[in-house]
């Protein structure tokens, strides 16, 4: 499977829609998803919104609890790997990226209108 890197600057601002989750690899036994260092794998959905496009939401998988991002939180996302798949009749595309960490407050885009203006 060939990973394709994307480009997250041109996705305009991306935010997190579900908090992190640790991925289910055997839904019967309830197993979770470990990468190859033994590290637990987490998926956190995000939001992703091009300028005059509709949202779009992705479901990014990350080896490691990402500390701190939440529901409604600007993301930041390090290192997204894109991946074509297909089983059977079935085929899609996941993603992967090497973090997922929240944007300071300072740093997010505030709100139109919400400025402390002088």
């Amino acid at each position: 499977m060939q990973s394709i890197p994307v480009d997250t600057t041109r996705l305009g601002v991306l935010r997190c829609a579900v908090g992190p989750e640790p991925k289910i690899a055997d839904f019967e036994s309830k197993e979770v998803k470990k990468d190859r260092d033994g590290n637990t794998v987490y998926t956190v959905a995000v939001t992703v919104r091009q300028d005059g496009r509709r949202v779009s939401v992705i479901e990014i998988a990350v080896s490691g609890e990402p500390k701190g991002v939440v529901e409604g939180s600007e993301v930041r996302v390090t290192g997204l790997e894109a991946f074509a798949w297909a089983m059977g009749d079935r085929h899609g595309i996941s993603f992967r990226a090497a973090a997922i960490t929240p944007v300071p407050a300072s740093s997010a885009t505030a709100p139109a209108g919400k400025g402390g203006g002088v």
